[in-house]
């Protein structure tokens, strides 16, 4: 069994969704063979080096968890992608690149973040190319701590802002976007989150059937998404409480 879970948002405001990922740890994660996190796992990270009690408490679980046998994975979303190799360390985790081509019982699978994706959110996609370039994130990654802080809470306001007034289908993914990367990278099935619209898309991608697997966000409720052994996927919510 396989499991992938994204868009957790961890913060100490929201300890309900913490329990439950904590719970999810100590049971279901156990049985798995591997845990993939595919982005926006914490609600903010700054740095590695400004790592709180809180998240280095959700780093000693997870590497409590990879300790038993289960390998975890994690990719970096819009509001977590300076996490290093300094936490995947404590936490015992492997850093996947965005996007991740992955066998998943013997099938070929792309594994996304999503926010790529959202090509007609233009101001974002800008924004997204110039964060994600190696000498912004090196600037970034050096700036002081208080610097960092309040840059962080701007961006995070400024998110919430626009999104409030933008269209859902900007927010949501390109459709003609989704078959031109899953035929670039030679798939048939793809997953990602982001987008906080969980669901299964059938589609066609060059004349072959094809699914687009959205991942839940952790709000009202938990989502986990588990391939079984047959290469089922099944993706239902569960009660953070």
């Amino acid at each position: 069994m396989i499991l992938l879970i994204s868009d957790l948002h961890l913060e100490e405001k929201r300890p309900d969704i913490t329990r439950a990922f904590l719970h999810f740890l100590d049971t279901r994660a156990r049985q798995a063979e591997a845990l993939y996190i595919l982005g926006d796992f914490f609600e903010v990270w700054i740095g590695d080096d400004a790592m709180s009690p809180f998240q280095r408490r959700i780093a000693q679980a997870l590497h409590a968890l990879s300790e038993t046998g289960t390998r975890i994975y994690l990719m970096h979303g819009n509001r977590d992608f300076l996490i290093g190799r300094d936490f995947c360390r404590a936490a015992g985790c492997t850093l996947l690149a965005d996007p991740t081509r992955v066998e998943l019982n013997g099938e070929p699978v792309l594994l996304m973040h999503g926010d790529s994706l959202c090509t007609r959110d233009l101001g974002y996609i800008r924004l997204r190319r110039w964060l994600r370039n190696p000498l912004s994130l090196w600037l970034l990654r050096h700036l002081p701590l208080a610097t960092r802080q309040k840059l962080a809470r701007k961006l995070r306001q400024e998110s919430r802002a626009q999104t409030r007034m933008k269209a859902s289908e900007i927010t949501d993914v390109t459709p003609e976007e989704v078959p031109r990367v899953m035929a670039a990278h030679g798939v048939r099935t793809l997953i990602h989150g982001h987008t906080h619209r969980p669901a299964i898309h059938r589609l066609e991608v060059e004349g072959q059937p094809a699914q687009r697997i959205v991942l839940g966000d952790w709000d009202r409720q938990g989502w986990a998404l588990q391939v079984d052994d047959q290469g089922g996927f099944r993706q239902a919510p569960f009660a953070l409480d």
